[in-house]
C-alpha cells in the first residue's frame, strides 16, 4: 500500500474516533519510514541527530511552523546535537491518519 501523505491535511478528530489499529498502522509506518517507530500502539517516536545544538535547534523551530500549519502540535525534546519527536492525536488518546502527515511533513523538511 502506498499513499502520499504530503497531499493531506491534518483535520480535527472528535474525541471517541477511533484510532488506527493492526495492519492500519503498519500501512502508514511504512509510508512514513524511517526514522520513525510505533510505541506502545499509542504514539509516533522519531530521533534525529544534528552535528550542534544549533542545527538542533533550527530543526525544532521547523517542526514548530510546520505544527501550527498543520495545527497539530508534537512534543519535542531538544538537548545538544538531538532531537526527539512524539506524536499522537491528543482528542483521541492514540494514533490517526494526522499523525503521520505530520510525520511526513516533518520528514520532507530536512531533505
Amino acid at each position: 500500500m502506498t499513499m502520499d501523505l504530503l497531499s493531506r491535511h491534518c483535520r480535527p478528530l472528535p474525541e471517541g474516533s477511533p484510532g488506527l489499529q493492526g495492519e492500519a498502522l503498519e500501512h502508514y509506518l511504512e509510508a512514513v519510514g524511517e526514522p520513525w517507530t510505533i510505541v506502545d500502539g499509542h504514539h509516533l517516536e522519531g530521533e534525529f541527530d544534528f552535528e550542534n545544538f544549533m542545527e538542533a535547534l533550527e530543526f525544532t523551530n521547523q517542526i514548530g511552523e510546520i505544527a501550527e500549519a498543520e495545527e497539530h502540535h508534537p512534543e519535542i525534546t531538544l538537548t545538544w546535537g538531538h532531537v526527539t519527536v512524539r506524536i499522537w492525536t491528543h482528542s483521541i488518546d492514540g494514533l490517526s491518519e494526522n499523525d503521520f502527515i505530520l510525520a511526513a511533513r516533518i520528514n520532507a523538511s530536512r531533505r
